[in-house]
C-alpha cells in the first residue's frame, strides 16, 4: 500500500478520533458512555499503529508530527494520574521530575546560559571597578549590604529583611518578633513568597514568546552578580560566600530550570508544528508546569536553608563550605541521576514517551 492510499483509508478514523479526543478533553473519560470508551481505546492503538507505521516507512515528518500529537493527547487522557496523594507527590519528585527535567535538558542548559553567564560577567567586573556597583544596585541597597555583612554586624532577622526588600525596610522594622524559632519561621515564609515569585516569573513570562523569561533571567543574573561583586569588593567575602553557599544550591538551581521551563512555554508558541498554537501549550505546557512545580519545590527547600542555617554565627563558616559544597553536590546527583533505576516505570507525558507507548502497541498488534 502507498502513502496515499494509507492516508485515505485511515484518514476517517483519524478524524473520528480527533473528534472523540475533543468530546472526551470537555469532560472526564470515565463519564463517557462505555461504548464510547471501548470505541476510544481501540482507535487510540490503531492510530498508535499508523504512527508506528508512517515513521518506519518515513512517510513525511508532518503527517508523523500530526498523528503524534493524537497519541500523546489520546494516551494523556486515558492514563491520566489519579487525585495526587502523599504516594504521588514522593513518586513525582523523586522519579517523575528528575526525569522530565533531564528530557527537557537543552532548555535548562540556555537558561543557565541566560542566567549564570551574565551572572558571572557582572560579579567579575564589579568585583574589579566596584564604582560601577552603582549603575545596578541603588546607593540605598548598598548600605545596607555594607551594614548586612560588615565586620560589626550580624545577620540578624531585621538586617536580611531590610536587605532583601530594599524600599520595604521600614515597614519590616515594624514586624512583630517573637522569640528565634518564631523569627526564623517568619522568614522561612517571606524566603518562600520571594523566591517562588522570582521563579513563577521566570516560568510564567514565558507565555510572551520566552521574551519575558530571557528579560528575568538577564536581569536577575546581572543584579546578582553585581551584588555579589560588590559586597566582595568591600572586604565582605567570606561572611558573605559562607551565608549564600548552601541555599544558593537549591535557590540558583532553581531559578535557571523554572526559567527553562519559560522558555520550553515560549517554544511551544514560536514553533507549534502541526499543531495550532494552543494545542502546542496543551501538550508542552503539561510538561513546563511539572517542571516549574519542580522548582517551586526545590525553592521552598532553599527558603528553610536560608532562614534556619544560613544566618546562624554559632555554625563556623568553614562548616557552611562543607555543608554546602555538598548540598550543590546533592543538587547535582538528584538531577542527573534520579529515577534512573526504574524507567520501566515511566509514566507518559511527553512525546517522546507516547512514541514509546505506540511501539508498545505496535508490538502488541503484531504478536496478536
Amino acid at each position: 500500500m502507498n502513502k496515499h492510499k494509507f492516508i485515505q483509508e485511515r484518514r476517517p478514523h483519524w478524524k473520528r478520533f480527533e473528534a472523540l479526543l475533543e468530546n472526551a478533553s470537555r469532560k472526564s473519560i470515565s463519564k463517557l458512555p462505555t461504548k464510547e470508551i471501548s470505541n476510544y481505546s481501540q482507535l487510540l492503538r490503531e492510530v498508535s499503529h499508523d504512527l508506528a507505521t508512517i515513521r518506519s516507512r518515513g512517510w513525511g515528518q508532518d503527517l508523523i508530527s500530526y498523528l503524534n500529537d493524537l497519541v500523546a493527547r489520546g494516551h494523556n487522557l486515558f492514563y491520566s494520574a489519579p487525585p495526587a496523594n502523599l504516594a504521588g507527590v514522593y513518586h513525582y519528585l523523586a522519579f517523575e521530575f528528575p526525569r522530565l527535567f533531564r528530557a527537557n535538558m537543552g532548555y535548562f542548559l540556555t537558561a543557565c546560559l541566560l542566567f549564570f553567564l551574565p551572572l558571572g560577567i557582572s560579579w567579575c567586573v564589579v568585583q574589579n571597578n566596584p564604582s560601577l556597583a552603582s549603575r545596578v544596585i541603588p546607593a540605598e541597597m548598598m548600605s545596607q549590604f555594607d551594614q548586612m555583612y560588615g565586620e560589626d554586624s550580624s545577620l540578624s532577622t531585621e538586617s536580611e529583611e531590610s536587605a532583601e526588600e530594599g524600599q520595604e525596610s521600614d515597614e519590616s522594622e515594624e514586624l512583630p518578633l517573637g522569640n528565634y524559632g518564631d523569627q526564623r519561621a517568619l522568614m522561612a515564609g517571606f524566603y518562600i513568597n520571594h523566591n517562588v515569585g522570582i521563579a513563577l516569573k521566570c516560568f510564567a513570562l514565558g507565555i510572551l514568546l520566552g521574551i519575558g523569561t530571557v528579560y528575568t533571567l538577564l536581569f536577575n543574573g546581572i543584579y546578582l552578580g553585581a551584588v555579589s561583586g560588590y559586597i566582595i569588593s568591600q572586604g565582605n567575602g567570606d561572611r558573605f560566600l559562607s551565608f549564600v553557599i548552601s541555599h544558593g544550591s537549591f535557590e540558583l538551581t532553581a531559578i535557571a530550570v523554572a526559567g527553562g521551563a519559560g522558555l520550553m512555554l515560549g517554544n511551544a508558541l514560536i514553533h507549534p508544528g502541526q499543531r495550532t498554537r494552543f494545542q502546542s501549550l496543551q501538550v508542552r505546557g503539561l510538561e513546563a508546569v511539572q517542571i516549574a512545580g519542580g522548582a517551586a519545590v526545590m525553592l521552598v527547600i532553599a527558603a528553610f536553608i536560608e532562614a534556619f542555617w544560613s544566618p546562624s554565627d554559632d555554625i563556623p563558616s568553614s562548616v557552611k563550605y562543607i555543608v554546602g559544597s555538598g548540598l550543590w553536590l546533592i543538587v547535582f546527583i538528584y538531577l542527573g541521576f534520579a529515577g534512573l533505576q526504574s524507567n520501566s516505570q515511566l509514566k507518559p507525558v511527553g512525546n517522546k514517551r507516547q512514541d514509546s507507548a505506540a511501539e508498545t502497541d505496535l508490538n502488541r498488534e503484531r504478536q496478536a
